[in-house]
């Protein structure tokens, strides 16, 4: 099922983070309390959990799995600070992808499905589970073949070639939404997981509208639309398209209004017309050299770019807003460095800081 919530600028919007648990051995959570956060946001790679086939694969008690004890801290202290925990689950084993590297898909969506099994009933009190990290982008997910960057402006229909990732993860997520299911009822499972644009991968909105699978071009089954919207404008719903037209297929926090309408036109169905967005991911570097984006901004604009994000998901009825990277690195001249954090990297609070805490 999908949580059918019409948007509200009043809405709830759960506010989530990704960050270190501890840093110099001192635990963040804290922190995290400070700042309001409701969910703790952290990966559960596969691959490492489950370097050998298990035998029993849906038995989070078999031999071959070591689940990470970063993970059982970190609920534990999101406990202790009366927060959420989300684990979103990637990066598949060799033995369940023909041995090759982590971003390749498995060879049996099964395989996911069971692990994602194994994993709700190893950590009981988790119920948001993301279904991998921005496969949309080539680099997280293959074998995909990328839209050409010279058709960012035709609106084109993806080629058979290029439709072939959405359509194998979106037989992925249905699988384990499942087998979550199955294993909790109150299990809720974040798909989709785009991010703005496609370079070097898929847009948003070609992926959406391609995340089918089977003979009948089933939709996948999910709970909530999972979709980064990363930007170097400021959040305003009255903004242009942030690739020049929406039959580009770009989507940033600007365009999430009518994004969301696409969301529901292709995922949603006749019980529940409307899928709420999770925004999982938000930052913006405050310095050059920034080794994720090339743009940069103000002290004051991360600010209030900030305060304009949880404008727009309210306004939208996004289930929940997520920022990552808590402090900065410290510069070393004109080396790449994460600025991205709200607080410096001397240990001061900036501006940001109090423009998240607020919401």
């Amino acid at each position: 099922m999908v949580l059918a919530v019409a948007p509200s600028a009043s809405a709830r919007v759960l506010k989530g983070f990704w960050g270190p648990t501890q840093t110099n051995g001192e635990s963040r959570f804290p922190t995290y309390s400070d700042l309001g956060v409701d969910v703790f946001q952290m990966a559960l790679d596969w691959r490492d959990v489950a370097p050998t086939r298990p035998s029993h694969s849906r038995d989070p008690g078999d031999p071959s799995y070591r689940w990470p004890a970063g993970v059982d801290y970190a609920i534990a202290q999101a406990t202790l600070y009366h927060m959420k925990v989300l684990l979103m689950i990637n990066s598949a084993p060799p033995w369940a992808n023909g041995g090759k590297p982590g971003n390749w898909a498995p060879k049996k969506s099964k395989y996911f499905a069971n692990f994602a099994y194994a994993a709700s009933k190893r950590y009981p009190s988790v119920h948001l589970w993301m279904v991998w990290g921005e496969p949309s982008r080539a680099a997280n997910w293959k074998p995909l073949t990328p839209q050409p960057d010279s058709r960012a402006n035709a609106g084109e229909p993806l080629t058979k070639d290029e439709a072939r990732a959405p359509r194998r993860y979106a037989r992925l997520l249905d699988a384990a939404y499942v087998q979550l299911k199955g294993a909790n009822k109150h299990n809720r499972v974040i798909g989709g997981n785009t991010f703005s644009w496609g370079f070097k991968g898929i847009r948003p909105v070609q992926w959406l509208e391609n995340m089918r699978f089977g003979k009948h071009n089933r939709r996948p089954r999910l709970d909530l639309y999972g979709h980064n919207p990363f930007t170097n404008r400021k959040p305003d719903l009255g903004n242009k398209p942030f690739c020049g037209s929406r039959r580009a297929g770009c989507a940033d926090f600007s365009d999430l209004d009518w994004f969301s309408r696409v969301v529901d036109k292709h995922l949603g169905t006749s019980a529940h017309p409307h899928v709420r967005l999770f925004l999982s991911e938000f930052t913006l570097p405050t310095a050059p050299y920034d080794p994720e984006f090339p743009y940069y901004v103000t002290l004051s604009q991360q600010a209030r770019w900030i305060t304009a994000g949880f404008h727009v998901a309210r306004t939208v009825g996004a289930a929940g807003f997520g920022w990552i990277h808590l402090q900065d690195e410290p510069p070393n001249g004109n080396a790449q460095r994460i600025s991205g954090g709200l607080i410096d990297y001397k240990g001061d609070l900036k501006p940001g800081y109090a423009a998240f805490k607020k919401g």
